[in-house]
């Protein structure tokens, strides 16, 4: 993290964010902060709706914007919803850093199709994009994929671009001593329903699996309502409402495969980016299957309990699943972590 480092490092900085405390990028980039700068200051709020923390957020960087003095100013999630702070403080000779963990353009025209290419819409999306990263001295992105892109479509200066991959939280997700068989193979995943996650693949392979009684799917998340499901169409799969950080750490430990893709075959980002679950799950040193994008083979190689299928393939999904349950009997559920 160099470049973070020669900007933050023992000097006064000033930490904003529209999503809440404990979402897993700001709890990595607060402590990131905190172990390099001489004062880190936090405009953050916790409110569960979104328009009230960014009028919070929008407050207190007013009030720090005509109250002390910081050496850098660090954007993290969404800075586009705050450009014209980029703008006011760098005006007032404050460094500034963003964190360009998603692209207002790529969410809304290419993941979740809310906007037609080439339309009015999708051309502010882009504009808002492109002029964000323009007003930052420093880039931060997820991964080298991310960096790529972004570079390409929003002509931004390599240079100033530093991939900073994600960490899980330490203090939920640790390794956990092996569950008590219970004479079935438990496959977990968790997640928001967004379209990259391809959620559709996981229950297309939950469905081809069915004749198989010793296989239990556990999907954590607003599934039933997003996707319409009717619990009895899925007899091995379990659909529970999300759940707190503690309660899904306990969840995640009585697994014995971890779903984390993204799987979607049909949305470029699927590929370009690693599922924040993904480092919760190796974290608790668990197996995972992740899809076969370039984001992910930045970090990862089969072997080791981390298994590749190809995008959107639910068949592929399912005979990877049926081969872990396989070795797994053969293993002895009371041999398996």
């Amino acid at each position: 993290m160099d470049k973070v480092t020669a900007l933050c490092q023992n000097r006064r900085v000033l930490f904003a964010a529209t999503k809440q405390k404990s979402y897993l990028r700001n709890t990595q980039e607060m402590h990131l902060l905190a172990g390099i700068a001489t004062q880190l200051t936090c405009a953050v709020s916790d409110s569960g709706r979104y328009p009230v923390r960014l009028v919070q957020v929008w407050a207190a960087l007013i009030r720090h914007l005509f109250g002390r003095r910081y050496d850098t100013a660090f954007f993290g999630f969404a800075p586009q919803l705050m450009l014209p702070f980029l703008w006011l403080y760098r005006l007032r000779g404050t460094a500034v850093s963003i964190d360009f963990f998603i692209s207002v353009y790529d969410t809304l025209v290419d993941d979740r199709k809310k906007f037609s290419p080439g339309g009015l819409p999708a051309r502010l999306c882009h504009w808002l994009d492109h002029a964000t990263l323009a007003a930052a001295d420093l880039v931060i992105v997820d991964t080298q994929a991310d960096r790529d892109f972004f570079c390409r479509e929003f002509e931004c200066p390599a240079e100033k671009v530093q991939v900073l991959y994600l960490e899980a939280d330490s203090a939920f997700y640790k390794p956990r001593p092996p569950r008590a068989p219970d004479g079935r193979f438990v496959v977990l995943y968790f997640g928001s329903a967004l379209p990259l996650q391809g959620v559709e693949v996981i229950l297309d392979a939950a469905r081809r699996l069915e004749e198989d009684p010793a296989v239990k799917f556990v999907l954590i998340g607003p599934f039933e309502k997003a996707f319409g499901v009717q619990p009895t169409c899925y007899p091995n799969v379990q659909f529970i409402p999300w759940l707190s950080q503690p309660q899904l750490a306990d969840a995640i430990a009585g697994a014995d495969l971890c779903l984390a893709g993204h799987f979607s075959g049909t949305i470029g980002k699927a590929a370009r980016t690693i599922a924040g679950k993904t480092y919760i799950y190796r974290a608790m040193e668990k197996p995972v299957v992740l899809g076969d994008g370039p984001a992910n083979r930045e970090l990862f190689h089969p072997g080791n309990g981390v298994y590749f299928v190809p995008l959107g393939d639910g068949e592929a999904l399912a005979r990877c699943i049926a081969q872990r349950r396989k070795e797994w009997s053969a293993d002895g559920p009371e041999q398996q972590p």
